[in-house]
């Protein structure tokens, strides 16, 4: 390389990207946020020597502010709950702005370190022309021999799905929602279950509400 031509190279760093374990999304789908650029720590001020000259102040020249107005990157969130059953948006800045919409119930189980998520059943907003489809997410320990059922009481035969992936945040299970089984999730009011068998061989039942199930759905369609 010739002296007076040197080449500089910046080092970059990703930070990974977070992925709530039962957030937006998801369905199931839950929300991914995009990676940042990690700064390089800045070298501590070196303060000067009393016995060494001071040098001149720097006059900095002010750069005129630019009139055109910020935009707020953060995306926006925004939730509503139906009883048993919450409704969360999420506005990416742009352009062009995007929303996100999804309405879910989350299951917990209380362990060694506090209450944790065990489940998330959720509805993507629907698209013009497409069947609405609900999203069940269960531990990774799930068996795929069985399918996932849902239920909405002891004497309902039950709607079931198999697994159709696994990523480390859990296992997931579509269904296709027809009308007839929208219709029937609208007038349960009593507590229903989700089903399905873990990879030691043992089924799990998982409470499932739906109250509050229609009035979400009503304003999951609105958004």
């Amino acid at each position: 390389m010739r002296r007076g031509c040197r080449k500089v190279y910046d080092n970059i760093m990703k930070s990974k990207e977070k992925m709530a374990a039962f957030g937006l999304a998801a369905a199931i789908a839950m929300t991914i946020s995009a990676g940042a650029l990690a700064q390089q720590p800045r070298p501590e001020a070196v303060r000067p020597s009393t016995t060494a000259p001071r040098p001149a102040p720097i006059q900095r020249v002010q750069e005129p502010q630019s009139s055109a107005p910020q935009v707020d990157a953060a995306p926006q969130q925004t939730t509503a709950t139906y009883a048993d059953w919450v409704v969360q948006c999420q506005t990416q800045a742009g352009p062009p702005s995007q929303k996100l919409c999804d309405m879910a119930q989350v299951t917990q189980v209380t362990q060694a370190q506090g209450k944790v998520p065990f489940s998330r059943v959720a509805i993507a907003h629907p698209l013009k022309g497409q069947p609405i489809k609900l999203v069940v997410q269960v531990p990774t320990n799930a068996s795929f021999t069985t399918s996932v059922r849902i239920q909405t009481g002891d004497d309902d035969a039950g709607l079931s799905a198999p697994f159709a992936r696994c990523l480390p945040i859990g296992c997931f299970a579509d269904f296709d929602m027809k009308e007839e089984t929208l219709k029937k999730f609208r007038a349960a009011s009593g507590a229903g279950k989700l089903s399905f068998t873990d990879a030691g061989g043992h089924d799990v039942a998982v409470p499932l509400s739906f109250n509050g199930f229609g009035q979400a759905l009503d304003a999951l369609e609105r958004e």
